[in-house]
């Protein structure tokens, strides 16, 4: 299984993320785009750093979960255009995305 990351980092708090339009609009739509392929959904705002008073690292995030590389890819590719042109209705911060491979 692997699990792909799409973290907004939060900078120095001067950028725009609108989370609930990013939770009711942008994720339901990416999830109706991969379908059965995404066999799972995880999404967090970030709210406070490691230590106590310091800022967030990241203003959001959101975690898919999918069996392998290709699945994800073959769910993404197709409709990479539509979901990343949905991005500036809901931040200016560019996200940064990753792919892992679930070891526990």
């Amino acid at each position: 299984m692997i699990k792909v990351s799409v973290l907004y980092p939060a900078g120095d708090g001067t950028h725009r993320f609108d989370i609930d339009y990013y939770i009711n609009r942008h994720l339901p739509m990416v999830m109706q785009k991969f379908g059965a392929a995404c066999k799972g959904l995880s999404a967090e705002q970030g709210i406070a750093g490691g230590m106590p008073g310091t800022p967030p690292a990241y203003a959001a995030m959101c975690h898919f979960t999918f069996d392998s590389v290709d699945d994800f890819q073959a769910a993404m590719m197709p409709h990479a255009k539509d979901i990343m042109s949905d991005v500036p209705n809901y931040t200016d911060i560019t996200p940064i995305l990753q792919v892992s491979e679930v070891k526990i």
